[in-house]
């Protein structure tokens, strides 16, 4: 893509134009202790060897009362036990079972990212990003970089449209409200809500929200791609599709049953428990100096604004706001523990088989590599080997963004930008605060 000469300019001053790096918590260390240093995890391993050692044990005291035969019999699988447990040794100090990704300092990712920001937002003409980076369930830092408009400087409180983020906030609004049993998520919508495009059609009746929020509605991602007509393409709950139709139903229903706006909701649900001000569903006064601006193949465009609430797109947030909705989700704060659990079930693996080959083969040689991934309520699931990725992306013409946290890690980052090649500078980015490289393809190159 041919960089505008303005641009160009833009990025070819000094670096401390674009870096602007925020500390927010103390520098530490992740806890190393609690991840595998080797193929076995340390309480799979403790597990182990403990059994093994107990079997020992009881064979040792049991020799005295024993006939010759049998002592001969137990002190042969002794001498078989010891053999095995330095075996099991031998595998769990020399062979990759597992991959293995040490995560780094947060210190160190802070520099890494900070100093490769202005090179690829000119690599890949990108104006702006924001980065904000969680470890331990904190946010620690946020860097960012670039122009959230012509020589307007980005910084913390830049606003971005975020796209398909919205569709988390969405979720976790009505998964609050099902916690709470303000609704329940498998009850029937067209009590409260029958789009007039369906309302002829039997399967309506079929529709929940847990099936909106797990994109199985059968709906297309927008009616304008059935002839502008919202059209059922498989019985809902049988098939996965991602869809905003679904979650634009599922909220209507949500609104319709409690006879509130569905962004009044969300600010009774979400934003005002989070205290997340820098974050609106509609256009504010105080947008104004703030946003950023997306970027296409001819420059700059103005952004899209609205006046009403939509359930799947064109929310406007900070990166510092959205991270404190990350932190949440991760701490499952406000859901009952089953519905918390619930939502980052895998509905259904929808990884073809060519493509997790294809993904696979960038495992470490000698590493086995076992993935899958799909949607849960609100986010989609990623499992590698063992270990749970929680994410989603947001992409808007000129605007692409990206949120992902890893649960067991306590760990995640949320990363925006405004900038038709910005999913470029999100993958360079995961792939830095979170090298694991089947997760890295993953990402947008």
């Amino acid at each position: 893509m041919t960089t505008s000469s303005s641009f160009g300019h833009t990025l070819a001053v000094a670096p401390e134009t674009f870096a602007v790096v925020s500390e927010i918590g103390p520098d530490f260390s992740l806890d190393t202790k609690a991840q595998p240093q080797n193929g076995l995890h340390p309480s799979g391993q403790a597990f182990f060897f403990g059994t093994l050692m107990s079997e020992l044990a009881y064979l040792t005291s049991a020799s005295s009362t024993t006939s010759s035969f049998e002592r001969h019999t137990l002190q042969t699988l002794r001498r078989l036990s010891l053999v095995i447990l330095g075996f099991a040794a031998g595998v769990t100090h020399c062979t990759p079972l597992l991959a293995q990704h040490p995560q780094p300092t947060p210190a160190v990712l802070r520099t890494k990212v900070v100093e490769n920001l202005p090179k690829w937002l000119k690599q890949y003409n990108v104006p702006s990003v924001s980065v904000a980076y969680i470890a331990n369930g904190k946010l620690v830092w946020t860097a960012v970089a670039g122009e959230q408009s012509p020589g307007v400087p980005a910084n913390d409180k830049t606003l971005y449209n975020i796209a398909s983020l919205t569709k988390p906030i969405v979720a976790e609004t009505i998964l609050r409200m099902a916690s709470q049993g303000k609704l329940q998520l498998d009850e029937p919508i067209y009590p409260y809500w029958v789009d007039p495009d369906v309302k002829d059609n039997p399967w309506n009746k079929l529709l929940t929200p847990r099936l909106c929020l797990s994109h199985q509605t059968g709906f297309a991602n927008w009616r304008r791609m059935t002839n502008n007509v919202l059209t059922f393409n498989f019985q809902p709950g049988t098939q996965s599709h991602y869809s905003g139709e679904g979650y634009f139903y599922a909220a209507r229903f949500a609104q319709n049953k409690m006879q509130e706006p569905f962004d009044q909701l969300v600010q009774q649900y979400v934003l005002g428990p989070l205290g997340m001000k820098d974050t609106s569903f509609t256009t504010q006064d105080w947008f104004s100096g703030r946003l950023a601006k997306p970027y296409g193949k001819n420059g700059f465009m103005e952004p899209q604004l609205t006046s009403t609430w939509n359930a799947a797109d064109l929310v406007h947030t900070t990166v510092t706001d959205y991270a404190r909705f990350v932190i949440s989700v991760m701490n499952k704060e406000a859901l009952s523990p089953d519905i918390a659990a619930q939502r980052l079930a895998i509905t259904r693996d929808w990884v073809p088989d060519d493509g997790r080959k294809q993904v696979c083969a960038h495992e470490p040689p000698g590493t086995a590599c076992h993935l899958s991934a799909g949607m849960g309520l609100g986010w989609q699931i990623i499992v590698h080997n063992g270990v749970m990725i929680v994410d989603h992306s947001g992409s808007d013409d000129g605007a692409h963004t990206y949120a992902f946290f890893v649960p067991a890690k306590h760990l995640g980052a949320v990363i925006f930008t405004n900038g038709e090649n910005g999913p470029k500078v999100i993958g360079e980015i995961v792939r830095i605060l979170y090298p694991d490289p089947v997760y890295g393809e993953t990402v947008s190159h």
